[in-house]
């Protein structure tokens, strides 16, 4: 299974690796993250499974999310993610709360999307975001994609965010 490293001027996406358990854990306990990816706060055992879970989406679809490093501290994740109930592959991200507000989230998903885009040549990637999570809101604005309806994922209420492959406008 082939994850690439992906860098920014401050950021390093990778692979997740079973170092990062704790730091992944605790993203998955705080009610201020989890409020928006469902509400159920995920035990240790059920983050490491999620782990798992990404890690074999590698392996089955050849992208997946990352894991994301600032000074070699586990941040967050990002990347494409593509489940089986999943119409189409979404930009996605998840940086933990004491690393808010400052640009982390938009500077990794710029850099998942760009890397998708050039790697696979998609028409568009989508951002499922609740409506009420203006933080992930900002996020997709900044990356200059456009809301183009709504739709039910998992029994919750969410936005599609199109973002469009570089020159080619929203794809709808």
């Amino acid at each position: 299974m082939n994850i690439p490293t992906l860098t920014t001027e401050r950021l390093r996406l990778r692979a997740l690796r079973a170092s990062d358990w704790d730091d992944y854990a605790a993203l998955n306990a705080d009610p201020r993250i989890r409020d928006w990816l469902g509400g159920k706060l995920l035990s240790r055992e059920e983050a490491w499974t999620q782990m798992e879970q990404f890690l074999g989406q590698w392996a089955l679809r050849g992208y997946g999310m990352f894991a994301v490093e600032y000074g070699g501290d586990f941040v967050g994740r990002v990347g494409i993610l593509h489940p089986a109930d999943w119409p189409e592959p979404e930009l996605a991200w998840t940086i933990a709360a004491p690393f808010w507000g400052h640009g982390f989230a938009t500077e990794a998903a710029a850099c998942a999307r760009d890397w998708a885009f050039a790697t696979f040549g998609w028409d568009r990637l989508v951002s499922y975001i609740v409506p009420t999570n203006t933080r992930s809101r900002r996020v997709a604005e900044k990356l200059g994609a456009a809301i183009q309806g709504q739709t039910v994922r998992r029994g919750f209420l969410h936005d599609v965010w199109v973002h469009p492959a570089p020159g080619r406008g929203v794809v709808v």
